[in-house]
């Protein structure tokens, strides 16, 4: 049996085990998969403990994206730009790190919540590690403009830079703005910040958002419904992390096992039971 684990600081509130499971019953798969908390300062000695341990690949969760980038050998191009991690996969030549939050986020926008990204201008807060994983996927989805704003400006130009060939490459106009000043009628807001932690919902003027536009927040459960209920009072469609959660833990199965799970039962059954709490 193949073991696996999600490895973060905290990670006792994870759902990744049970959505792995049911990947595996329904396709099939012998793995066991666990929680393992690790040390804010240990974690490159306690993935390489895994590994002797036979561990064949983990889920990286904050804070630790950026240093499993550093610690893997090889990267795919999405990880590179993003210069974060939160797949990885043991080879024979060391770990290998990937980074599928962004296809997961746009897998869940277009497939779940049924709303195309083609020409729509998106506008997405955060410069982070949550916001540097999913900005190349964005833009390889093609909307029309990708502004990336952020409380420090500066982080928001670094990674704007990072990825301006491939938003030309895609013809996505793409640029940094602050937060309070990031234009007027987004089709699509994506919350990549950690204020929903803390309550802090109201991150830009009302007009950022168009009518009708979708408000995603990243987080999900109880930490989203504040973003949700100030997005339903701007005639906003709310819609949590839940399901790109699901979906890029699908695209970790396949980089792990090669085989890809179908995501609708699984997100069905967890959105019943997140939604019940």
């Amino acid at each position: 049996m193949d073991r696996y684990a999600v490895v973060g600081h905290p990670v006792e509130h994870s759902r990744s085990p049970a959505i792995h499971a049911a990947f595996a019953r329904q396709t099939h798969q012998d793995i066991d998969y666990t929680r393992v908390q690790v040390p804010l300062d240990g974690f490159a000695a306690a993935v390489a403990e895994l590994a002797q341990g036979g561990l064949r690949g983990c889920n990286v969760t904050v804070p630790f994206k950026f240093e499993a980038f550093a610690l893997a050998r090889g990267h795919s191009e999405r990880a590179a730009l993003a210069q974060a991690a939160n797949v990885l996969r043991l080879d024979a030549d060391g770990y290998w790190g990937d980074n599928s939050d962004g296809i997961g986020l746009v897998r869940d926008i277009e497939g779940h919540a049924g709303v195309s990204l083609r020409g729509v201008r998106v506008l997405l807060l955060g410069a982070g590690g949550a916001a540097a994983g999913v900005l190349g996927p964005l833009i390889e989805a093609g909307p029309a403009e990708l502004v990336v704003a952020n409380r420090s400006l500066d982080r928001a130009d670094l990674l704007v830079e990072r990825h301006l060939a491939l938003a030309r490459r895609h013809g996505v106009a793409l640029r940094a703005a602050p937060l309070r000043d990031c234009g007027r009628d987004h089709g699509v807001l994506i919350n990549g910040t950690a204020a929903s932690l803390v309550g802090v919902v109201d991150l830009v003027h009302d007009h950022a958002l168009a009518p009708g536009a979708l408000a995603l927040d990243m987080m999900y459960g109880v930490a989203a419904r504040p973003f949700l209920a100030w997005a339903r009072e701007r005639g906003a469609h709310g819609r949590d992390g839940l399901g790109m959660l699901v979906e890029q833990a699908a695209e970790a199965f396949v980089i792990w096992r090669g085989v890809r799970p179908d995501t609708r039962p699984v997100l069905a059954e967890l959105r019943a039971q997140v939604d019940a709490v």
